[in-house]
């Protein structure tokens, strides 16, 4: 009797292993992983729509024999930068040293200031806190790849231009994109406040924007799927292509913009007018010697075309 028990007992145990669900051998999908901080997404068509005025823009002031006591007293030069915008800004990973194209330029206003380029201390400003930066006095001055438009003007001043840049795409390699036209319902990364989020709303009305903090952060997004294209001027993006060769530019230009560097508006709140001339003396000497051509093609020659300096853009003064 014991003897039948158990063949049933074990009977049964083999029918209850037979009767359980086979083991898939697909993987699960992976989890999606969180937007960059601060990213938030918005349909296209849910951005207000302005126009970006980047004509029949105010002048700068021209250049003048002045000086900048308070700076002088100071000992250094306050800027503020995108310490992630490689090729323009960034923290080299192995010396720790600020690099780059508007680094250079930063610099050789100090070498006109002080005599010695390395008089400078440079500050990390987004894309949201710049202008705060220059209303607080924080910094003296911010270079970082500002468009120069007609609504920043009411806002900021601005220098003569430094740098001419065309907003394009930046996609994977193998990507469909190859310009606006293919974006339709897909996402579109861009810093915010930036020109582009313009850009992408009015030319592409049925994609989605993921808007960040820093470009950085959008070649991340699209580096882990999270956007199909980023949109920028093509010197960030050069950045981001020499970072990751697995992207490239695309697309023809959607717009071409001058860079300029920002200062707080000269009044009785802020003693900005000497430094403003005596940036533009240092911008008209680098145009003028070469050494804006060398740093041009030092760190945009393996990316870019060969340009020329911008032409000088200076307002009419009284007296």
């Amino acid at each position: 009797m014991r003897k039948w028990l158990s063949i049933l007992c074990c009977a049964c145990l083999v029918a209850c292993a037979n009767s359980e669900a086979p083991v898939s051998d697909e993987t699960p999908p992976p989890a999606s992983l969180p937007l960059p901080e601060g990213a938030v997404q918005k349909p296209a068509s849910e951005i207000p729509k302005r126009r970006v005025v980047t004509s029949g823009l105010l002048g700068s002031l021209r250049p003048q024999d002045v000086e900048v006591p308070e700076i002088k007293a100071r000992g250094r030069l306050i800027v503020g930068v995108d310490q992630s915008q490689n090729l323009l800004s960034f923290r080299d990973p192995v010396t720790g040293k600020l690099e780059g194209f508007e680094v250079a330029l930063a610099q050789e206003v100090a070498r006109d200031i002080f005599g010695d380029p390395q008089k400078i201390e440079f500050r990390y400003v987004d894309s949201s806190s710049w202008i705060g930066a220059l209303e607080a006095r924080d910094v003296d001055f911010v270079i970082r790849s500002i468009s120069i438009t007609r609504q920043r003007q009411d806002q900021v001043f601005f220098s003569t231009p430094y740098f001419t840049g065309d907003t394009q795409l930046l996609t994977e390699r193998g990507s469909d994109i190859s310009g606006i036209q293919d974006i339709g319902e897909g996402t579109v990364c861009a810093s915010s406040g930036s020109t582009g989020v313009q850009r992408v709303a009015q030319a592409a009305p049925d994609s989605t924007l993921l808007i960040v903090r820093s470009s950085a952060d959008c070649l991340l997004a699209l580096q882990q799927g999270q956007a199909d294209a980023v949109v920028s001027d093509n010197t960030i993006l050069s950045g981001m292509a020499a970072q990751d060769p697995q992207t490239h530019i695309v697309g023809s230009a959607l717009a071409t913009e001058d860079y300029g560097i920002a200062f707080a508006k000269p009044g009785s709140r802020h003693n900005t007018e000497a430094l403003i001339r005596l940036t533009n003396a240092t911008l008209e000497r680098i145009f003028q010697n070469g050494t804006w051509n060398a740093l041009f093609k030092e760190w945009f020659g393996s990316y870019l075309p060969q340009q020329r300096p911008p032409k000088l853009n200076y307002r009419e003064e009284q007296g």
